[in-house]
């Protein structure tokens, strides 16, 4: 089975679409392969290859105002596919929408990106809107 790595184009131009104004939160599950696959064939694990990624894409992150809101380690799925694991758990927050969309059109990041694609076996990107915590559940 071929997991999920780049949005489509037609979720990109969703993604683009959506009007709200102020911070966006990215939730990232991500699952590396054991062995990265780079077209050009060099050699890495999928941990070593994400790490490349985090190093070349980082500085464009902090550019367009992004930072990591919250990173957590998996350890139990209770409810789910008892078989689905992610190897990385975070949120990254952006200043905008319209700075996601500048950092994924950036060169330097386009060229980073090919580490993040040799790297990940599976992943779930999920837009969110930030609110305020409440004190219970649907709050």
């Amino acid at each position: 089975m071929t997991g999920f790595i780049d949005p489509t184009r037609e979720m990109f131009g969703q993604f683009r679409g959506l009007d709200e104004e102020g911070p966006i939160h990215m939730l990232n599950l991500v699952r590396l392969r054991d062995k990265a696959a780079y077209p050009d064939g060099r050699e890495a694990t999928g941990a070593e290859a994400y790490a490349a990624y985090g190093r070349e894409s980082g500085p464009v992150f902090r550019r367009v105002g992004g930072h990591i809101a919250w990173s957590g380690e998996f350890k139990l799925m209770l409810i789910g596919p008892q078989d689905e694991r992610w190897d990385l758990c975070f949120i990254a927050e952006y200043p905008s929408g319209a700075a996601f969309v500048e950092m994924v059109k950036d060169p330097d990041y386009q060229s980073a990106v090919v580490h993040r694609q040799a790297a990940v076996a599976d992943s779930r990107l999920i837009r969110l809107a930030p609110r305020k915590a409440g004190a219970g559940f649907g709050e």
